[in-house]
């Protein structure tokens, strides 16, 4: 079932929906333009607004889809009685599920950060659905704990905060939402007018109405996400589709080769380096807008 919305700030030209995808689950997502696919996965603690300008440009020839992942936004926030709600897996089966209510069984998919994650376990679990696949800044789940060791692991407070059991993490960041999700908004950011007033104030108040979700979809990633990407790695599944990954050089620094771990999962890989901060498509929107137009020429 699909019902028109309306949300502020908006993407211009795109029209607003709310979308059924799963038991009790309703996603808000923004579509514009004409043409072949392209969903666009928004990452933390952003809603799909982070995708304004690539989408804007994709939309001249594409049919541009960004929803507000299950948990985030205006999206739907299921309970998580057995931690499974904001299984990657669950979360990509939502992805699949809301391009088909718009009649694409086929699709690219492109998901930043947490969008990533996302992104990939769809390209996983549906390689027959996603036609090409780009993650933007973030490691698979599986490598990213394992790079994660000594002093330098304090950069990922926010994972080993979120993986605690119910109750702690969601008590002390509902104490102080902006504090914290702000937090990560100025330091992740090189160029803080890429997030301008407005949209930092969309992603303050999404976050803060959404710290339970928020902390289950990380209590996942330390979990029940793993499990199922051990059983990929163990099982040699692996991404068939092409991919590009574009990221930070944090490599040197934490002491891993990100194209290495990447190339393990997908063998059609184009790993780049962006110089800019975390806020990619928002930092440096042309330079992600024609990285993901290279891709779906391959």
């Amino acid at each position: 079932m699909t019902t028109q919305t309306t949300v502020e700030p908006a993407i211009p030209g795109f029209t607003h929906e709310r979308v059924t995808v799963a038991d009790g689950v309703g996603l808000h997502v923004a579509v514009g333009g004409t043409g072949s696919p392209v969903v666009l996965l928004h990452g933390f603690p952003q809603t799909h607004l982070m995708w304004r300008h690539v989408a804007a440009d994709l939309a001249a020839d594409h049919t541009v889809i960004c929803p507000d992942l299950r948990g985030y936004g205006a999206s739907d926030k299921p309970a998580d009685p057995d931690g499974t709600a904001y299984a990657k897996r669950a979360m990509a089966a939502d992805v699949v599920a809301l391009a088909r209510e718009l009649g694409h069984e086929r699709f690219a998919l492109a998901g930043h950060d947490r969008g990533a994650l996302v992104a990939v376990r769809a390209g996983l679990d549906h390689p027959d659905a996603v036609t090409h696949l780009a993650a933007l800044d973030v490691l698979p789940t599986l490598d990213m704990w394992d790079v994660l060791h000594g002093t330098t692991a304090a950069v990922g407070f926010h994972l080993y905060l979120m993986a605690q059991p119910p109750g702690l993490p969601e008590q002390l960041i509902g104490a102080a939402p902006d504090a914290f999700f702000g937090h990560f908004l100025d330091v992740w950011t090189r160029d803080p007018d890429a997030l301008p007033a407005d949209v930092r104030a969309a992603y303050l108040k999404a976050s803060r109405e959404a710290v339970p979700s928020i902390v289950a979809d990380y209590r996942a990633s330390a979990g029940v996400d793993v499990d199922h990407d051990r059983a990929d790695r163990e099982n040699g599944n692996r991404l068939r589709m092409p991919v590009t990954v574009l990221q930070q050089d944090w490599g040197a620094a934490l002491g891993y080769d990100a194209a290495a771990l990447w190339r393990a999962w997908a063998p059609d890989l184009r790993h780049e380096t962006v110089g800019c901060g975390h806020f990619m498509a928002e930092e440096a929107p042309d330079e992600v807008a024609g990285a993901l137009r290279e891709l779906l020429t391959r």
